[in-house]
């Protein structure tokens, strides 16, 4: 087997890309955003204990703050009313590397509680404005694909800037304020280059500015709710079930994040090609089988090394929800996609509010249970997997909806 080399690696992003085109637009900005939210996310705990004085409870209000932007990512399309989303996901960008950068000259709650929320803002509008953009640009054949290489490009960056924090702080001695403002300033520039370098893309269709749940896209909307709570179970109890049940330190935690990242960045993209391959009926399938098992396992497992592994492969899991995206883009009128993904980010974290404070209380008396109720829940998403068309599109958005005659006409969108 041939060695594989940085070029090599870095080429496999460049092949058949126009290096101005909206493909190459996108896999810099989905490189841009971990450099900011990377080195927040790596000093955060500290920090906030040393500099800001901060306890359990000041802790638990800044992740709940931390998640409202989320919540309230429908607002987005309001935002679009002023400007087009090209330039509201730059500007996005660019709100999440100022709050990054700013973060170490506040070192206080109430000052750390301000500049999170900034920096979620910019963090959460770019996601959503990531997809909503992948979605319309990459034809439906090639958007799978697409979103994986998107995933493997952070995965990649995630790690150099996690790299860059440690030589800073383990070798270099560098005070948390400059860390902060290296990691955020360079999502700026980033975000700056970008704005220089693209040129403005022209959108093939007028998106709609308005608020709406379409009675159609029901299927859409329940897989997008049911992804969030498994989402919130796996950042929130299966981390917290290593520490306290295994006793695994902050470095071994960390390790874990950095072979979850090195192995997003090596099989990402090709998780995105096997669910252009395979159709996102079987992908959707694949994942809740497998969350099935794992979350059965956590309720059980009493080796720690079993444990982790569970651990990397849930997280692996993680890159079939493009799945669930590449389902939209088939079903969705091509001018509900920027409206919709707000929706969809909105829905998911319905459970990011509901699910820690929940499942907190049931972990009380049988941490064993959340799991047994996670796996309860991957039943129930398997059973709404299966109703995703092998070929889903307008008018056929479900295997409840009997095709079409082709001598018929489509019907309208609702």
């Amino acid at each position: 087997m041939a060695r594989l080399s940085p070029f090599t690696f870095l080429s496999r992003f460049r092949e058949g890309l126009d290096p101005r085109g909206p493909e190459a637009f996108l896999l810099l900005s989905a490189a841009a955003m971990p450099v900011a939210f990377s080195t927040w996310q790596a000093l955060l705990n500290n920090f906030a204990i040393e500099r800001a004085a901060f306890t359990g409870e000041n802790m638990g209000l800044l992740q709940s703050i931390r998640e409202i932007p989320g919540f309230l990512a429908f607002s987005v399309v309001f935002v679009l009313l002023l400007c087009r989303e090209q330039t509201l996901l730059l500007t996005s960008l660019c709100l999440l590397g100022v709050g990054t950068a700013i973060t170490g000259l506040f070192p206080s709650v109430l000052g750390l509680y301000l500049t999170t929320v900034l920096m979620s803002i910019g963090f959460h509008y770019q996601e959503t404005l990531q997809q909503s953009l992948t979605l319309q640009w990459i034809g439906k054949e090639r958007a799978a694909a697409a979103m994986g290489k998107q995933i493997a490009a952070r995965a990649t960056s995630g790690i150099a800037a996690f790299a860059v924090v440690w030589l800073m702080l383990e070798v270099l001695k560098v005070d948390y304020a400059w860390v902060y403002a290296f990691g955020g300033g360079l999502t700026v520039v980033f975000a700056l280059v970008a704005w220089r370098v693209f040129p403005r893309f022209p959108q093939a269709t007028v998106q709609n500015k308005r608020l709406f749940l379409r009675k159609r896209y029901w299927l859409y909307y329940a897989l997008v709710f049911m992804g969030g709570a498994r989402r919130q179970i796996f950042t929130v109890f299966a981390g917290f079930m290593m520490v306290e049940k295994f006793g695994f330190s902050a470095s071994e935690i960390t390790l874990l994040f950095v072979v979850n990242q090195v192995i997003n960045m090596l099989f990402a993209g090709k998780i995105g090609k096997a669910i252009g391959h395979w159709g996102e009926r079987k992908a959707l399938t694949f994942e809740y089988t497998g969350l099935i098992g794992i979350f059965l396992a956590y309720a059980v497992v009493d080796n720690s090394w079993v444990a982790g592994g569970l651990y990397v492969v849930d997280h692996l899991l993680f890159a079939m929800a493009i799945a669930i995206r590449a389902y939209f883009q088939k079903i969705a009128s091509p001018e509900d996609i920027a409206s919709s993904s707000g929706m969809s980010f909105t829905i998911n974290h319905i459970a990011a509010v509901i699910i820690p404070a929940l499942f907190g209380i049931i972990w009380l008396t049988n941490p064993s249970a959340v799991f047994l109720t996670g796996a309860g829940m991957a039943c129930l998403s398997l059973v709404l997997a299966r109703l995703v068309p092998n070929h889903p599109e307008p008018g056929r958005e479900t295997v409840l909806i009997r095709p079409i005659p082709a001598t018929a006409p489509a019907p309208a969108g609702e």
